[in-house]
């Protein structure tokens, strides 16, 4: 069995390499402030992730911590995905979310979650988050155990990366023209 996560840093941060100067500014994040002055959208039918990984906020690297603040307006979907680097943690603010995940052995693990309840979803596991009302959004914050959890989503890794229709049929024992559909379905809007 092969384990792996963020390495140890030797130091007590690390400076990114355009920064001379570190004061406190650097260990700031500021880029959920639009989030909370304005809310979340009212305009929106689709999932929002606002992130706080290394990439938006270089202080977490090597710190093995990052956070999103999750939007699910009324019935959508955080579609199935995996963190193949790190743990994540799910709190729930407002709202329900179902949520499931699938373990090695193909076994589903289904709950539903009000507002206080939190949620642990083991890395490398295939997950999701649905949001079942029809008429009240879920906020949820997700805490993960890397500074950049990384995401693979099933839907666009399997039918928006190129794989040949004939391999996707053949994995998911099914046609080459309920693949074409699948790939219609999930394609980009113009």
């Amino acid at each position: 069995m092969a384990i792996a996560g963020d390495p140890d840093i030797i130091s007590d941060f690390i400076v990114p390499t355009n920064v001379t100067t570190i004061d406190a500014s650097f260990f700031t994040f500021t880029g959920m402030r639009a989030l909370i002055q304005s809310g979340p959208p009212t305009n929106t039918t689709t999932f929002k992730a606002w992130k706080a990984s290394s990439a938006e906020f270089p202080a977490l690297n090597g710190q093995s911590i990052s956070y999103d603040v999750l939007y699910f307006p009324a019935g959508s979907i955080n579609p199935l995905h995996t963190r193949v680097r790190a743990t994540g943690l799910l709190f729930l603010l407002q709202g329900t979310l179902q949520v499931g995940l699938v373990d090695a052995t193909n076994k589903l693990f289904t709950q539903t979650l009000q507002a206080g309840d939190m949620f642990v979803f083991p890395k490398g596991l295939v997950h999701y988050q649905y949001n079942p009302d029809a008429q009240a959004p879920a906020i949820a914050i997700a805490a993960f155990g890397s500074s950049n959890p990384g995401s693979v989503a099933i839907p666009t890794a399997s039918f928006n990366t190129g794989i040949d229709d004939i391999v996707l049929a053949k994995s998911f024992k099914t046609d080459v023209a309920t693949i074409q559909a699948l790939k219609a379905g999930l394609a980009p809007k113009p």
